[in-house]
């Protein structure tokens, strides 16, 4: 599996990224996970406009999901489109949580997408094993493990510590886990983790290598949060940047 960093800033665009979405691509086959706030820019830069071949919205979430009303364009006004229905698999919802944004009155967007509501549990999405599990956020949010070819690929989504997470997680190969709040101050609970407590989801998963995203730039230091997650996890950790990639 090839994984590459559209955006990673959290809860809004940061100076060097758009928000949350990720590429993950096997056997020629492009899953689109989260479709944050400028990644339509960025996914341009990578692939083909009309890639992806199927999305995963893990909640719906202003900064997981607003350009995929911007992709409604792309694919119902295009000059050689329209184009079929592209599989999307997210929260109960969607289809008129995306509708709403779009904004036309009496608007769907289920020519552009075929949605399927996630629900805990196991199911294939093209080449990829997928697992979906509920996580620790306000709202209807899915962690996700996406097994292909021996190897395991774990995304935290948005999420403050639960059980569900380190199910998702065991022995994963990479973890791409949020790490959205600084250790040692107040923060909200059930919302985000620390990189504390990202490390230690790490370490009783066991995963291979932990993968920092949705840090808020303006609110605290990178180099705490990578401080802190190291002391609690001991093996490779990275915070990753819009338009790195990695091999899973």
């Amino acid at each position: 599996m090839r994984l590459t960093v559209l955006g990673c800033a959290g809860s809004f665009p940061g100076p060097e990224s758009p928000c949350s979405a990720y590429l993950l691509e096997a056997d020629g086959f492009r899953l689109l996970i989260d479709f944050g706030p400028g990644s339509l820019s960025t996914l341009q830069r990578y692939v083909g406009l009309h890639s992806p071949d199927a999305v995963l919205l893990t909640h719906l979430h202003c900064d997981h999901m607003l350009d995929a009303v911007s992709y409604v364009v792309v694919r119902r006004y295009a000059p050689d489109g329209p184009y079929p229905p592209l599989p999307m698999y997210a929260p109960s919802g969607a289809p008129d949580r995306l509708a709403a944004a779009y904004g036309q009155e009496d608007a769907t967007v289920e020519d552009v997408y075929q949605f399927y509501g996630l629900q805990p549990g196991t199911f294939p999405i093209g080449p990829f094993t997928a697992t979906v599990d509920r996580m620790n956020h306000p709202i209807e949010t899915y962690g996700v493990r996406l097994e292909h070819g021996g190897r395991v690929f774990c995304y935290s989504s948005d999420t403050a510590p639960c059980e569900a997470l380190l199910r998702l997680a065991q022995g994963a190969d990479a973890f791409l886990c949020e790490a959205s709040y600084m250790d040692g101050v107040e923060n909200p609970p059930d919302l985000h983790l620390t990189g504390r407590e990202a490390g230690e989801a790490a370490t009783k998963a066991g995963v291979g290598r932990l993968l920092l995203t949705h840090l808020v730039a303006a609110w605290g230091s990178e180099s705490q949060t990578v401080e802190s997650a190291t002391g609690a996890y001991a093996g490779p950790i990275e915070v990753v940047r819009a338009g790195a990639g990695y091999d899973v």
